[in-house]
């Protein structure tokens, strides 16, 4: 038995519990935002919005590391990192997320830069309502296709 394909499996539905909770955040704070229209709390939306992302991004990294033996190195490995999940692996793993859920991550993904790169008063209500209205239903599909592929590493452990 390999302990750390099992191991890793456990990690990842561990991470998933904690994005569950970044998840009522973003909601929380969202709402919060909408009945006072204190714009304040957009900052904590922005800032799970990136932790959300950055979590996601935390076990593809521990998948590459791990399964594939590599990070994606240089100035844009954030995506390079996101491409590498959407593909299989030939004779090593299948592909951790589809097509679909590549395209969704990778608005979360480029929001992630901004909210590294820009000031938080700079963040608009109407330009973050998308992606927070679509976080739960991306999570969702997000956290089915790690649960199989915790599966799969489960089979191989």
């Amino acid at each position: 038995m390999n302990t750390g394909l099992k191991n890793l499996a456990e990690g990842i539905r561990h991470e998933l519990s904690e994005l569950e909770q970044v998840l009522t955040r973003v909601q929380e704070a969202w709402e919060r935002m909408r009945l006072s229209g204190d714009d304040f709390y957009i900052d904590s939306v922005a800032l799970n919005l990136h932790g959300f992302y950055s979590g996601i991004e935390r076990i593809f990294e521990k998948l590459a590391e791990t399964i594939d033996g590599s990070l994606p190195a240089g100035e844009n490995w954030h995506q390079v990192l996101l491409i590498q999940m959407s593909r299989e692996t030939e004779g090593v793993r299948p592909s951790v997320i589809s097509t679909p859920t590549f395209q969704k991550l990778n608005d979360y993904r480029g929001f992630r830069h901004v909210v590294r790169n820009v000031y938080a008063y700079h963040f608009e209500a109407s330009k973050l309502e998308k992606l927070v209205r679509e976080a739960g239903p991306v999570f969702n599909q997000v956290k089915a296709e790690l649960l199989a592929f915790s599966q799969f590493l489960d089979t191989q452990s």
